[in-house]
């Protein structure tokens, strides 16, 4: 095995992958500092200063969704376009479910008139309408109930925007959406429960049909430049595992938590915690061969995925750079890590994987209508047994067919620092990684 470092020389490497801070008297404003030079992809082109030019009149400190809104230049419906550098610190705990005077709304008071859950089972019951897509004058109603809670929770953020928590900061119940927001920084943050209260039923998904949820805790559409950091992912009290069967299917509440889709580029996710979810990162929107070519270059290093499920991440089209990851898997519930997907070309190096459950390493990859992934220093520990040098790529290939190549075609070139011994992975990203380690 790789020795490991030494305490003096991991604390070094750490140093040289934090930016360089923006300081008022001896503090570090977490607000004004940028991304660092070849962190990742998102330091590709012009790189990543999110709002750090802004000036006194739109640096905001906000406890309340309202304040997030009108920071974010005043409009939710027309916020995307607000290209002024902004900083935003989140100082309090902000509910997407928060109405104008401030007392909390329910999916009963978000849902169109016609519409009610009951009504819907009854109506789409597959004994009684059939295994085809729902439709007529309950489904559109189900679909004007989505489009008023999109309305309320999913928060719109425009370029050259940076978004800091403060110390214990949570946004729950909302999707932070960057689309179209290029240069943006989110960091610190606890994003928590961005529940569906209108799931779609698709009784052809799959052989036994799937619900399946509109909103992710933070997604990015259409941008480029974008870094999310020490950022804490989850769906806080309200499990997907704990809702109720409809159909026979989960009546599943979420979609991704970190979804990077529709022709983004350039984003860098480092030092985050995903924990407990199910969908957690889907890196292009669709198999359809067209604007995604060449675009959804992503840098994912640094992260503990913690209990997640699958799509950590699922790639399609886009060189992603997948390193110095620490994966705890959930045992029975965990599916797979890397998603090889269409025209996809992963990088993965010097990754850590924890294994309950005699979980095998041929887990860790899924093929999605890919060819081929590089994967090097891969480290697993399997039960209570010893850490091993694993190549997932050959548990894979020795259990399916065909067999997945393995050179991705390409090397990255843009890291801050050299990869650290998978070994040292577990020790520094679990001490290092999420909100309030900054």
């Amino acid at each position: 095995m790789t020795k490991r470092l030494t305490a003096a020389t991991v604390a070094g490497l750490l140093l040289i992958t934090l930016p360089s801070a923006a300081q008022a008297g001896g503090r570090v404003d977490l607000g004004r500092q940028t991304l660092p030079a070849n962190d990742g992809w998102a330091a590709a082109g012009p790189g990543t200063t999110g709002g750090s030019t802004a000036d006194d009149a739109h640096v905001f400190t906000v406890r309340s969704r309202a304040e997030l809104v009108t920071a974010l230049g005043g409009d939710n419906a027309t916020n995307k376009t607000n290209s002024t550098p902004k900083i935003i610190y989140v100082a309090d705990d902000i509910d997407g479910f928060e109405a104008a005077d401030g007392s909390l709304l329910d999916c009963a008071d978000l849902a169109d008139p016609a519409y009610s859950l009951d009504a819907f089972l009854a109506f789409y019951d597959p004994a009684v309408w059939g295994w085809v897509n729902p439709s007529g004058d309950l489904e559109a109603a189900r679909v004007r109930s989505v489009s008023r809670q999109a309305a309320q929770t999913q928060i719109n953020i425009g370029p050259n925007t940076t978004i800091v928590g403060r110390h214990g900061a949570t946004l729950s119940g909302l999707t932070l959406m960057a689309d179209g927001a290029s240069n943006t920084i989110i960091r610190n943050l606890s994003v928590q429960d961005a529940r569906d209260c209108f799931p779609a039923w698709s009784p052809t998904d799959g052989e036994l049909g799937n619900w399946n949820s509109n909103y992710d805790l933070i997604s990015v559409r259409r941008s480029e430049n974008v870094w999310v950091d020490h950022t804490t992912f989850s769906d806080g009290d309200n499990l997907d595992t704990d809702q109720p069967v409809y159909f026979g299917r989960p009546y599943q509440v979420y979609d991704g938590a970190l979804d990077i889709t529709h022709t983004s580029s350039y984003v860098t996710a480092s030092w985050n915690v995903f924990t407990d979810h199910d969908k957690t990162m889907l890196i292009g929107s669709s198999n359809t061969v067209g604007p995604d070519v060449g675009r959804l270059k992503v840098t994912i290093h640094h992260n503990l995925f913690d209990g997640s499920i699958q799509r950590l991440p699922r790639v399609r089209f886009g060189q992603v750079d997948v390193y110095n990851n620490y994966y705890r898997s959930s045992g029975e519930t965990f599916d797979y890590a890397w998603g090889v997907g269409v025209q996809s070309a992963i990088y993965a190096e010097n990754n850590y994987f924890r294994l309950y459950d005699d979980l095998r390493p041929d887990a860790i990859i899924h093929d999605w209508g890919g060819t081929a992934i590089t994967e090097r220093g891969t480290v697993t520990r399997t039960g209570n047994r010893a850490e091993v040098a694993t190549s997932a790529l050959d548990a894979y290939n020795a259990s399916h067919d065909p067999d997945l190549g393995a050179d991705a075609g390409w090397t990255p070139v843009l890291r801050a620092a050299p990869a650290l011994p998978a070994t040292d992975v577990p020790g520094v990203v679990g001490s290092s990684a999420g909100a309030g380690r900054i």
